[in-house]
């Protein structure tokens, strides 16, 4: 596809589409916002298919991009709603229900700490390195559903204990962290 193989690009949307819609649609709660950001993938796909590196996680890069549009979308809309809050005088200040975004880095890279030594390495390296399942499994010599399951458990410990902190740091979390 990274040589402009329209019929390769074709296979991937059919393939990818559908599972990149109901992700976003699980997040979004919206058909069109939904739509939107699958449309807005597959025209950065195209737009950049000769950076596509052909050895690399392609599912884990497309689901990475549609996260990120998605984590985008919420932030435009929370800007948005919060502007059209203080225009309208129902918010006092526009930055006064802020997340404190050094507390929740400081709660995070406590917790962080707590965990055992291969989950926080692997989690460090997935989260903060942005290296794919595949990358840390080859690289700490352990099996991709290893690294899967100390993912599934460090967010399961930070999830659990930031909630038991803060509803506004655990919806902080769940949205942009994850």
């Amino acid at each position: 596809m990274n040589k402009g193989d329209i019929n390769a690009f074709n296979k991937l949307f059919d393939l990818y589409s559908s599972k990149l819609y109901h992700f976003s649609l699980g997040y979004l709660k919206s058909r069109e916002d939904s739509e939107e950001v699958v449309q807005d993938i597959f025209c950065k796909l195209w737009d950049n298919r000769k950076l596509i590196k052909e050895n690399h996680d392609f599912k884990a890069y497309l689901f990475t991009i549609a996260f990120n549009y998605i984590k985008k979308h919420f932030r435009s809309k929370a800007v948005i709603n919060r502007y059209m809050d203080y225009t309208s005088g129902t918010q006092k200040s526009f930055m006064e229900d802020d997340v404190n975004y050094p507390s929740l880095k400081s709660l995070v890279d406590d917790l962080v700490e707590k965990m055992p030594e291969k989950r926080r390495a692997v989690f460090i390296k997935s989260r903060f390195e942005g290296k794919s399942n595949s990358d840390i499994s080859e690289e700490l010599n352990i099996s991709k559903s290893t690294v899967e399951n100390h993912l599934n458990l460090a967010l399961r410990f930070l999830r659990d204990n930031i909630e038991k902190e803060n509803l506004t740091m655990a919806l902080f979390f769940s949205l942009f962290i994850q």
